[in-house]
């Protein structure tokens, strides 16, 4: 944590101790204004008093629940129901393409005899072995 970005110029070479004791306008971005307001908002005046306040407590406890808790029902089922349709799209089973013209065939088709399975086959004589 840089000290810099959290309190006024004049705080940054005093101790912790000091900066917790000190008026909540040694925060950065709190003016005076705004340390009178939450004065009198919930009756604090110092660094630590504002830090011990049970509703910024409160809020940070929240905030960090928030962060940690797991998706509620709907969002789970919404996310399942996108998954669905991504894997129906996109089977995980279907191989990474290489060229568009290639594709995975499951069964390999039924094999056919070439000289018996066409149009003319037995109008021709076999010639193999003769010259």
């Amino acid at each position: 944590m840089n000290i810099e970005t959290i309190v006024d110029k004049e705080y940054l070479d005093k101790s912790f101790r000091d900066i917790v004791n000190a008026p909540i306008s040694a925060l950065r971005g709190v003016s005076a204004k705004d340390a009178k307001a939450l004065q009198q908002a919930f009756g604090v005046t110092t660094v630590r008093e504002l830090s011990n306040l049970n509703f910024v407590k409160w809020a940070s406890a929240l905030a960090i629940l928030a962060d940690e808790e797991g998706m509620s029902g709907e969002e789970r089922a919404k996310e399942e129901l996108l998954d669905d349709a991504v894997e129906m799209t996109f089977p995980a089973s279907d191989p990474i393409s290489v060229d568009a013209g290639i594709t995975r065939i499951e069964v390999a088709p039924d094999t056919v005899n070439a000289q018996t399975d066409h149009q003319h086959a037995g109008q021709h004589e076999v010639t193999a072995g003769k010259k």
